[in-house]
């Protein structure tokens, strides 16, 4: 799979991604860019369906659903459109006629519910959906597959947390040497873990030391991002740097930046010479990457980077998305204290 932005690059994919044939043809279907992903997983009797979470993604709609980290409850989400996503549910669920699990993919783009795919079956997330609201769906799930109903298991509504529960992808990129770390619509994780605080902040600080590495407190960044993230990377960069991070980038990012009046230390891209982010890197000197992808073919130096980040265990964000929830929780890691808790004790109220 492949997005595409203009023809030239779908000439590109279409010479050197596939072999197209009358046998073997080829899909195109239509990008949101820059829209939400939102996952909803719900359960139903033949009756009536109860919400188990809409969970809304950290990464933009087009990263995988399995790699991208989503948190519950959707904190971005208006109420308007979390009531649309709850009745197109509902009424999926009933033309289904479901018995059991069925999880549910939109895209949210300027406040307009798009449906990507329904699937009357459980899906990976219904674990971190149990976990979160304290209710053991897919037991449940059994049981209304033997006949039973919502009703008689005593859950008929739906339980929105007032802590917030957030799912990381795990990859295994460390152990193919020379993988891109860069994510899209193929899934490349292998696992997940979770993180669970009453604070969006440290909730995404917790997934990402259980993802490991962990987010750092204090040193350099080094931010390098396409021509269209360049607006968005200017408050992210005034944040990190009123944090006590110092900013290096590379000559384009570093003029948006130096335009905008952000301090910021100019590198050497790869090919210009000496000092350049990889020294850095080597050296220990660069503790958080932001770096978005220029094209569908990433370039290069991009792939370099990113590979040398990951095995100096350098947290690399590939999505402004990330990048931004990395700021939040950073903020949080430095005003609040991390704080552990048991599942049993945030679901005891």
């Amino acid at each position: 799979m492949q997005i595409v932005y203009s023809d030239e690059e779908l000439r590109y994919y279409m010479r050197n991604a596939v072999a197209a044939s009358p046998e073997r043809p080829v899909l195109v279907d239509r990008f949101l860019d820059d829209a939400t992903e939102v996952d909803v997983d719900c359960i139903a009797d033949g009756e009536t369906a109860v919400i188990g979470a809409i969970m809304e993604h950290i990464e933009q709609a087009g990263v995988h659903s399995g790699d991208s980290a989503c948190v519950i409850p959707a904190p971005t989400l208006s109420d308007k459109v979390k009531n649309e996503i709850r009745e197109a549910t509902f009424k999926m669920a009933r033309a289904l006629d479901v018995r059991g699990l069925m999880n549910v993919q939109f895209a949210v783009k300027d406040e307009i519910v798009y449906v990507l795919e329904v699937n009357p079956r459980a899906s990976r997330t219904v674990p971190f959906v149990s976990k979160a609201i304290g209710v053991p769906l897919a037991k449940l799930a059994a049981k209304i597959m033997t006949g039973m109903k919502l009703a008689d298991l005593d859950f008929t509504r739906e339980i929105i947390p007032t802590h917030y529960s957030l799912k990381e992808a795990v990859f295994p990129f460390a152990k193919f040497r020379g993988t891109d770390i860069l994510l899209g619509p193929e899934m490349k994780s292998t696992g997940e873990v979770m993180g669970i605080d009453d604070d969006f902040g440290l909730a995404y600080a917790k997934s990402q030391m259980a993802a490991m590495p962990p987010l750092p407190l204090a040193g350099n960044v080094f931010i390098s991002v396409r021509d269209a993230d360049k607006p968005a990377i200017l408050d992210l960069a005034r944040g990190l740097q009123s944090l006590g991070f110092w900013v290096y980038s590379t000559s384009g990012t570093a003029t948006a930046l130096e335009n905008a009046g952000v301090p910021v230390e100019r590198l050497h891209k790869l090919n210009e010479g000496r000092p350049n982010v990889l020294d850095m890197l080597k050296n220990g000197e660069i503790h958080l990457i932001i770096n978005t992808p220029a094209g569908p073919v990433a370039r290069q130096d991009e792939v370099k980077i990113r590979t040398t980040a990951l095995y100096q265990r350098v947290p690399v964000m590939t999505t402004l998305a990330a990048a931004q929830a990395t700021l939040r929780a950073l903020r949080s890691l430095k005003t609040k204290t991390l704080g552990v808790k048991s599942l049993q004790e945030y679901h005891s109220g």
